[in-house]
């Protein structure tokens, strides 16, 4: 894997929420788009939870969820078909804000909670949302 959110195995939130998981399709919405010069960023990833594990890595990777500045969607899920998967999917208003998130004292503590219950990393994919539904 590789590309930001994912790749980098140096600890940061990275790491434990693989750039963010889930798999959430956006349709856009007439509304509402992204502006050129301003472009939103995304991450999806899946994870896997060590065996028993599940629940609980899911309960740290929501705590403080909600005091990101500048995310404007971090949904986690759990997968239907793998009972240790789990899909995050994430919308930033920029890259920049993404990488702000990963110094936030919250976030630290939770990829020190999350760490030792993560198996592995799967998929990752980095996006460029351009709108749907919650994002306006």
């Amino acid at each position: 894997m590789t590309g930001p959110g994912w790749p980098v195995r140096d600890g940061s939130r990275r790491d434990v929420l693989a750039g963010g998981f889930g798999l959430a399709t956006l349709i856009a919405t007439p509304g509402f788009a992204a502006s050129e010069d301003k472009k939103m960023y995304g991450l999806v990833g899946k994870m896997t939870a060590k065996e028993g594990q599940r629940d609980a890595l899911i309960a740290i990777l929501l705590e403080g969820s909600g005091s990101m500045p500048g995310c404007r969607s971090y949904i986690v899920a759990k997968d239907a078909k793998d009972e240790n998967g789990i899909w995050v999917t994430e919308v930033w208003d920029s890259r920049e804000q993404h990488a702000g998130s990963l110094k936030l004292p919250s976030v630290q503590a939770a990829i020190n909670r999350g760490r030792p219950l993560i198996a592995g990393f799967d998929s990752y994919f980095e996006t460029e949302p351009m709108g749907g539904i919650g994002l306006s």
